[in-house]
């Protein structure tokens, strides 16, 4: 989503608590102009607090309470950047990663939420896990429950409110599983939930009881071993689970930043600013110096409407909002099953109905993150040239090789090119990349760039960067200098440099990985970022697209399903039981690895190769197998595709480019209306290499490629006849 606005000013976001996440569908809402929102967070998905004892108890599915970052980010039309954070320079105004370079900011936030790690505990960090973060903990007993244990030990440290909900939990759950669990509940402290009402806290103690928990108070544990829980009375606990759910400890990186804390604790203004006014906090990881409150979610979601407020204030020069924070507030309890109980100034009831309202309060909340409002789009007049319609209908322009012209267009700006008239020009339309002959071997060149598929242009700049230099290793070649060619949007001159330092930084370590050099290359403006590059290489022999014999093997070294993925995420699309971030973000990694190593294990025995990107692997198999006069047969279970591709796909997700791809190869592929067929013709970024190799040597060269750490697979044979492919299941 291009800016109405030149952009002058970095807001960065770090965390994806619920604050932030609130904040972000706010200014989805309504942008302030002028201004450049990122988002930093180790994950694509953040899941909701609340709904976590009801997803151990089996009442959640696991995508009903994670907000999905991407799309969400998307939506705020900010960049999402998936690394974690290490420090923040505040003289230099610059944010540390541990996966990337520097990141500017001219106003930041921090939501990074808490954890329940204990570090001092011995076997803790090898044998348990932290309730918090969330996600992993979620992810780690849905593998235990897998298990199948007829008498499961679960052992829980810390009897606070969330030690307690989540033991309730997890007896539940492995009893309806049909198990007879035993599970203990631990804590050092000898009175329970001395916060809450008398009443209250009985009532909870009773549903342990009724549950079958063992309540251990005043028990302090001094070593957590594969299968026991060892306290300092000499006591062992046996267990196959065990759970850190012990009081709230905030993140180490935050205490070494010289801000004003309590114990790691951020503390912040009413108007929710750090000591530094350039840095405001909230969540569980701040606390309200003349206003401190438990640490509970609903403070955070109470806050997200100030903070928003006073970001924008901040950044147009306007007087900041306190925030007051409500004194007491309604606590919900699950109590395992579908019963809930409620305590507030000092009240306490229990019952069904009492779930019902927590489940509508936190379906209430995802629902906001579910469906987003459609922004307003220019439409054209009632009357308009002819055939404008048509076009306007179809699928919104991708980024990435998506937004590449068709198959038949390029085809036909190319027929009118004459033959290559120098002789030490080897090649000529139509191959991967143009060679020239040079002593002892030969040089190859290429050129590419790719319409901007995300926010982040560091990440734009490595796929491009990597997507370019495809072409030189399908050739066989070793990379040697680059050239970049650089579109900016419309920025101010100091976010202008800050973009193109970073895309340059990106691509020099790409490029300088690949054993090449970025010498220079061209930058201009215009409305939308574009990052390519002019790659050379060299190699003894070229390896082109013919060459292919019948009885060679066929060889895929990534799998499918980036222009679909990538298309989805750019409409911020969802697919039934699918979190859309989680698939981008795995389609992302895949884009990323180089196939520099792959090209070095096929090339010496490869008849032909090519990459496979903007016509998918139907156009570039077809190409291959044209100028090489054959055919082939292609197993469509052994075609590997990106998680989520399918359900996508299924879904009615595509590329802009895949009509065109559609159009060009159908009708000599040849299906049995199998969904998986459709993949065949999307549009891959940064893809990966197709290789016709002898079929005596196919299974160790995959064998091989999958220890260099590619998704290869072996996935059909080259046959004699017409150049056309034929499909099995």
């Amino acid at each position: 989503m291009t800016p109405a606005f030149p952009q002058v000013r970095d807001l960065v976001l770090i965390g994806g608590g619920h604050a932030h996440a609130l904040v972000l569908r706010m200014w989805g809402m309504n942008p302030l102009p002028g201004t450049r929102v990122t988002l930093i967070n180790p994950d694509p998905v953040a899941p909701y607090t609340g709904m976590l004892p009801g997803l151990i108890a089996g009442h959640y599915r696991r995508e009903e309470l994670m907000i999905d970052l991407v799309r969400l980010a998307r939506f705020a039309g900010a960049r999402l950047i998936l690394d974690r954070v290490t420090d923040i320079d505040r003289d230099a105004r610059l944010v540390r990663l541990s996966g990337r370079g520097d990141l500017p900011y001219d106003y930041a936030s921090i939501d990074v939420g808490i954890t329940s790690d204990q570090p001092g505990i011995p076997g803790a960090a090898a044998h348990a896990v932290a309730a918090k973060p969330l996600g992993t903990y979620a992810a780690a007993w849905e593998r235990f429950l897998g298990r199948g244990l007829a008498e499961p030990r679960v052992v829980i440290l810390g009897a606070g409110l969330a030690g307690v909900e989540l033991a309730l939990a997890s007896a539940h759950a492995l009893r309806d599983a049909g198990a007879r669990p035993q599970v203990s509940l631990i804590d050092t402290a000898t009175g329970f939930l001395p916060a809450l009402s008398r009443a209250a806290a009985g009532r909870l103690r009773a549903a342990l009881g009724g549950a079958g928990v063992a309540l251990h108070l005043g028990a302090r544990v001094t070593g957590i071993e594969a299968q026991s829980v060892r306290l300092a009375t000499g006591e062992e606990i046996a267990t196959d689970f065990t759970v850190l759910a012990t009081g709230a400890r905030p993140q180490e990186w935050i205490a070494g930043l010289g801000l004003d804390h309590e114990a790691g604790f951020l503390i912040t203004d009413d108007a929710l600013r750090t000591s530094d006014p350039r840095i405001f906090a909230v969540g569980d990881c701040a606390m309200i110096k003349e206003e401190p409150r438990p640490k509970a979610g609903v403070f955070a979601v109470r806050a997200a409407p100030v903070l928003h407020a006073n970001l924008r204030n901040a950044l147009s020069g306007r007087p900041l909002r306190p925030f007051h924070p409500q004194r007491d507030y309604l606590k919900l309890v699950s109590l395992g099953g579908k019963s809930a109980l409620a305590e507030k100034w000092g009240l306490a009831l229990a019952g069904p109905a009492l779930w019902r309202l927590k489940d509508r309060i936190d379906r209430r909340f995802m629902d906001r993150f579910a469906t987003y409002p459609e922004m307003r789009q220019p439409v054209p007049g009632a009357e308009v040239t002819e055939g404008l319609q048509t076009l306007i209908a179809q699928r919104p322009l991708c980024g990435g090789c998506g937004a590449k012209l068709g198959p038949g267009v390029l085809a036909t700006a190319l027929e009118g090119l004459a033959p290559p008239k120098r002789p030490e020009v080897l090649s000529g339309p139509g191959d991967d990349a143009a060679v020239l002959a040079r002593a002892g071997g030969v040089q190859v060149m290429t050129t590419d760039h790719l319409r901007a598929f995300s926010n982040d242009p560091g990440l734009v700049a490595r796929v491009a960067a990597l997507h370019a230099l495809g072409d030189v290793w399908a050739m066989g070649a070793e990379p040697e200098v680059a050239l970049s060619q650089v579109i900016l949007p419309r920025l101010g001159p100091e976010l202008q440099a800050r973009m193109l330092a970073e895309i340059m930084a990106a691509a020099a370590e790409v490029f300088g990985a690949a054993g090449a050099d970025v010498v220079g290359g061209h930058s201009s403006e215009g409305t939308e970022l574009t990052v390519g590059f002019t790659v050379t290489g060299t190699a003894a022999r070229a390896i082109g697209k013919a060459g292919a014999k019948p009885g060679d093997a066929l060889i895929l070294t990534k799998p499918l399903g980036s222009g679909t993925i990538l298309a989805a995420e750019m409409a911020a699309a969802t697919a039934p039981g699918l979190l859309l971030g989680e698939a981008w973000a795995a389609c992302v990694a895949r884009m990323l690895i180089a196939q520099g190593s792959a090209a070095r294990i096929l090339a010496p025995v490869a008849h032909a190769m090519t990459d496979v990107t903007g016509f998918g692997l139907a156009g570039h198999l077809l190409e291959m197998l044209e100028a090489s006069g054959v055919g082939a047969t292609l197993t469509l279970a052994d075609v590997p595709l990106m998680p989520g591709a399918l359900e996508l796909a299924e879904a009615g997700q595509g590329s802009s480019l895949l009509p065109a791809n559609l159009a060009a190869t159908s009708w000599r592929v040849h299906d049995n209306g199998d969904p998986r067929a459709l993949l065949l013709a999307d549009p891959q970024t940064a893809g990966g290499l197709l290789a016709a190799v002898p079929h005596a040597a196919a299974a160790g060269l995959v064998a091989e490629l999958k220890a260099a750490g590619h998704d290869a697979a072996l996935i059909g044979r080259v046959v004699e006849g017409a150049s056309e492919i034929t499909l099995v299941a």
